[in-house]
């Protein structure tokens, strides 16, 4: 980002942070920004990411903190918009937060990190999942989830092995996620000698897709690979589902959300999704996803544990550090290993794990997902 632009970006900060809530601080407090949508079409998201991140600094609190001060959580809502993420990174920096758990779409996350890196802000995303994010060498840039080169050839590789349909369509909703992870599916798929006979995006926030169905039904399409978020995939599930389409469909974690079924309803019964293991119902973490539900709040989103993740690791970032110097904590965290309830977590030099997997699971309408079987 160039000093220009740099200018650009604070005066727009300036002229739409009124929506944005003015925050005052204690002063022996290290205070940990969370930087995500609280309101916009992927709210859901941003809730998982605020309850474990929350859950985290209330833990870490109850044990005495981080080197004797307390955390304290500072919420930024970025409704997942590119523009609003850049003021709420230059919000952040004019209220001194150092550490910060977010941004979570890709697309908000990947402007607000050249802010972060630039000015010597430590931050960690515990949803993003777009290699674009860590591929520009910054050192203060970390994820405690996978990527989408990852999870692409996860999904790739499943429908190959498993599934092994005959005529396929990849679809995707023209965003930097979405279309990226559809890309390294076709490219999966077209390795493993699976012709993709439809590659196309629809545009996001669009609710009638009967063109795009009908091309569909015409190819013969049997299964469908969606790149994006739910509200457009339940919209296309529901809307497959009464014109006839037969074809079984599959998406990213980006629509591993309830409110999928809200939409389509029983046509949402058997879809595919690749998300992270479900930390929630791993015995080590009982405790903990007790916690959450004595608070009335749902342990079993996908981002809930790696943003609880993201807290431990800046803490324990700074406790090896012996400093809360940003540019101590990354160098901290990229030489340290860390025990969080998603594993002991160690990164390489780009700020991604060194080791995450993604599990292929099947989602049943009104009932739990389970790990699909191969097929």
């Amino acid at each position: 980002m160039t000093k220009a632009t740099k200018q650009i970006s604070k005066l727009f900060a300036a002229m739409v942070l009124a929506g944005v809530a003015s925050h005052s601080f204690a002063a022996d407090t290290i205070k940990i920004g969370i930087a995500g949508p609280k309101t916009g079409p992927v709210a859901q998201y941003g809730d998982m990411q605020f309850s474990g991140a929350k859950m985290a600094i209330e833990q870490i609190n109850a044990k005495g903190g981080v080197d004797g001060k307390k955390l304290e959580a500072v919420e930024y809502d970025d409704a997942c918009d590119p523009k609003q993420a850049v003021a709420v990174a230059n919000k952040v920096v004019n209220d001194g937060v150092k550490f910060v758990v977010g941004h979570l779409c890709s697309s908000s996350t990947q402007p607000a990190s050249d802010i972060y890196e630039d000015e010597g802000v430590i931050m960690i995303t515990p949803a993003a999942t777009s290699p674009d994010i860590t591929n520009r060498g910054y050192k203060m840039v970390f994820r405690t989830i996978g990527l989408d080169s990852a999870q692409g050839p996860a999904a790739g590789n499943y429908i190959a092995d498993h599934v092994k349909p005959k005529i396929v369509a990849v679809l995707h909703d023209k965003q930097q996620y979405g279309e990226g992870i559809a890309t390294a599916v076709k490219k999966t798929l077209e390795g493993k000698g699976v012709k993709v006979a439809v590659f196309e995006g629809i545009n996001a926030g669009d609710k009638d897709f009967s063109s795009m169905i009908s091309k569909l039904k015409q190819a013969n399409v049997d299964f469908v690979y969606y790149g994006g978020y739910h509200p457009e995939l339940g919209l296309i599930l529901r809307q497959a589902q009464e014109k006839g389409l037969k074809a079984k469909f599959m998406g990213p974690e980006g629509v591993g959300n309830d409110s999928i079924s809200q939409i389509a309803k029983d046509a949402s019964e058997g879809l595919l999704v690749t998300l992270p293991k479900s930390f929630d119902q791993d015995p080590a973490n009982v405790a903990l996803a007790d916690a959450f539900k004595a608070k009335k709040e749902d342990p079993s989103g996908p981002f809930v544990f790696p943003a609880y993740s993201a807290v431990e690791v800046i803490a324990g970032g700074i406790t090896a550090a012996k400093s809360e110097d940003p540019a101590k904590v990354a160098a901290a965290i990229h030489a340290g290993t860390f025990k969080t309830p998603t594993g002991d977590l160690s990164f390489d030099a780009k700020g991604d794990l060194k080791d995450f997997k993604f599990v292929v699971y099947e989602w049943h309408f009104g009932k739990p997902k389970t790990e699909a079987s191969p097929q």
